[in-house]
């Protein structure tokens, strides 16, 4: 058996493992529904219909605990932990499990529609009380993760490199990495920013193993879908968008705002939109990650939700469509492999593009002129 046979073999073994999880952790109970009242239900005979949106949405947003699977009865889940200050209450610390198993609240605080709010003695939203909500959500925790282990590989490789030197062979994660980082240097630096590909390239890496870190982590059942939050995507572009405009010069504000060779009516056009375009950059770079990501994550959990969708009809339906949806998602599991690393190539590239823009406007210049 080749590697490459190995390694398909690892890829399929991994994508049926994960629909497995993903199917166990979609038959959860709603988030604001007890253990006492499914279990209530359960003997009753009650079985609420299966809701497809609202499953997909539960696991692509932000939450204050993962739910990595259920079985049977049992929740498999890790609380995170809650931080609010009010400026009248104080600061609060504790655990988001206190809001589970029928708490209304909890010192004084609830938990509604993902967010925390302040109550009063009888449970009602105290609008008197303001609260500041700094909660190591989903989202917050991986990406502290993400950055742990962005610095943890940097440093492991860059102290290699010092007592080994330049000169001696990369073996092990070192030989891993490498390629990929020649291939940002190769590919992606040098060709948009020439000679001054070195000054930019600790932010381009950044940037790319930051967005792969996350993308790879988000694809493990029960994780959260940072990249696929446009809160996160947006901080990205803001930050590239900083580094694009300290990266301009003279000559390309003079582009925007005066573009040479073009009738005195034409420019009155053209200069709105030159202005618009250097904010429709960035936008564009947040809105294709989250596009991307999110639309990657609903598609394999609506595929899993149609085995539920069926057995809500008849089991022989249910078990007979199980092998079809399986088979789609993990499919589209595979793709999403592939999709994690590009984004964050694209991501990167086209921010190299966009600060080559940004300093490149007299090169331009001078070609056409010729």
């Amino acid at each position: 058996m080749t590697l490459r046979s190995v390694k398909s073999l690892l890829v399929a073994a991994f994508s049926l493992l994960s629909v497995f999880f993903y199917n166990a952790s979609m038959a959860q109970p709603k988030e604001h529904e007890t253990h006492e009242q499914a279990n209530a239900d359960h003997k009753e005979g009650h079985s609420e219909e299966f809701n497809a949106g609202d499953a997909i949405l539960h696991h692509i947003a932000d939450s204050h605990e993962f739910h990595f699977f259920t079985l049977g009865e049992k929740h498999f889940t890790m609380p995170l932990p809650v931080i609010v200050y009010s400026p009248q209450r104080g600061l609060s610390v504790f655990s988001s499990s206190k809001f589970e198993e029928g708490e209304v609240a909890y010192n004084g605080y609830k938990l509604e529609h993902d967010k925390i709010v302040a109550v009063d003695a009888n449970g009602n939203v105290d609008e008197s009380v303001k609260a500041y909500d700094f909660s190591i959500t989903k989202n917050v925790f991986q990406m502290l993760l993400a950055v742990i282990l962005l610095i943890w590989m940097m440093t492991s490789i860059a102290k290699k490199y010092k007592a080994q030197g330049h000169n001696v062979a990369p073996s092990g994660f070192q030989n891993a990495v490498e390629p990929v980082i020649t291939f940002v240097r190769d590919d992606v630096a040098k060709p948009n920013l020439g000679h001054k590909y070195e000054k930019y390239m600790p932010y381009l890496l950044t940037v790319f193993f930051f967005i792969l870190i996350n993308n790879i982590i988000g694809l493990i059942p029960g994780s959260a879908n940072v990249t696929g939050n446009i809160a996160f995507t947006a901080l990205l572009a803001l930050i590239s968008f900083i580094v694009i405009m300290i990266s301009t010069n003279g000559h390309f504000w003079g582009h925007i705002f005066w573009p040479p060779g073009v009738p005195f009516l034409v420019k009155l056009i053209l200069i709105p939109v030159e202005l618009l375009s250097i904010f429709i950059k960035p936008a564009a770079l947040m809105i294709r990650l989250f596009a991307n990501m999110t639309a990657g994550h609903i598609v394999i959990l609506s595929f899993v939700s149609l085995i539920f969708i069926f057995g809500q009809m008849t089991t022989v339906a249910g078990w007979g469509f199980s092998p079809v949806s399986v088979a789609f998602s993990v499919f589209i599991y595979v793709i999403e492999i592939l999709v994690a690393f590009i984004q964050a190539f694209i991501f990167t590239n086209l921010t190299a593009v966009f600060i080559g823009q940004a300093f490149e406007g007299e090169h331009h210049d001078e070609a056409h002129a010729h």
